[in-house]
C-alpha cells in the first residue's frame, strides 16, 4: 500500500497559495480517480482507493504545514506503511514554476512541512515531488509568496499542470520516477 501526502494549510483562506500546491495535486488525483470524499482522521483528510491496481491512500494533513508530520505518521502508523512507500508533494521555491523534481530521502531546503515529517518519521526515505513554484528573489519576501494565491498569469497554466501531474501518477507506483519527470516536462510547457 501506498501513502500519498500533500501538503498544505487548512481553511478556504489558504486554498488557492502557493504553499497549497500539494492539497490542489491531491484533490485532482482523488477526481482523476474517482476516490471517494475525504473523511476526518489521522489530523487529516484521508481517502481510500486504487491506482494502477495498487491500493492508496490520500492524505491532506490538517495540522498546518509545521506540523505536517503528525498527521502523516498516525496515518503510516495505522496503514503500517513504511517511509519508502510514502510519496509526499510540495511546493518548492528552488525550481522554476511548472517544473517537477522527484527524490527519495535528502534535506528539507527549509520547507517546514518537510522538517515535520522528518521529525514524526524519524525516516527521510519517503519521496518528495518537488513541485517548483519559483522563488520571489529575496529571502525576506519567502513567507509572503509562498502565503500568497497564484497570480493571474500562473493561473493560466496552473490548472494544466496539475491535471499533468495527476494524469501520470501511476509511474510513481510503479517506481518509475525518471518516466514520472519526464512524462510530466512532455505533457506540459508553459
Amino acid at each position: 500500500m501506498w501513502l500519498i501526502v500533500g501538503l498544505g494549510n487548512p481553511g478556504d483562506k489558504y486554498k488557492a497559495h502557493r504553499h497549497n500546491i500539494g492539497f490542489m495535486v491531491i484533490n485532482q488525483i482523488a477526481d482523476d480517480n474517482m476516490f471517494p470524499p475525504f473523511k476526518p482522521k489521522f489530523n487529516g483528510l484521508i481517502s481510500d482507493g486504487r491506482l494502477g491496481g495498487q491500493k492508496v491512500a490520500l492524505l491532506k494533513p490538517q495540522t498546518y504545514m509545521n506540523d505536517s508530520g503528525l498527521s502523516v505518521r498516525k496515518a503510516a502508523d495505522f496503514y503500517k506503511i513504511p517511509a519508502e512507500k510514502i510519496i509526499v508533494f510540495h511546493d518548492e521555491l528552488d525550481i522554476e514554476p511548472s517544473r517537477v523534481k522527484v527524490k527519495q530521502g535528502g534535506g528539507t531546503g527549509g520547507h517546514n512541512g518537510l522538517k515535520s515529517i522528518d521529525a514524526h518519521l524519524g525516516n527521510k526515505d519517503y519521496w518528495r515531488v518537488r513541485l517548483g513554484i519559483g522563488h520571489p528573489g529575496d529571502k525576506n519576501r519567502v513567507s509572503g509568496y509562498v502565503l500568497n494565491d497564484f497570480t493571474k498569469a500562473e493561473q493560466i497554466w496552473l490548472d494544466d499542470w496539475i491535471y499533468v501531474l495527476s494524469k501520470n501518477i501511476d509511474d510513481l507506483l510503479k517506481d518509475n520516477k525518471d518516466d514520472y519527470m519526464t512524462r510530466v516536462s512532455e505533457g506540459f510547457r508553459i
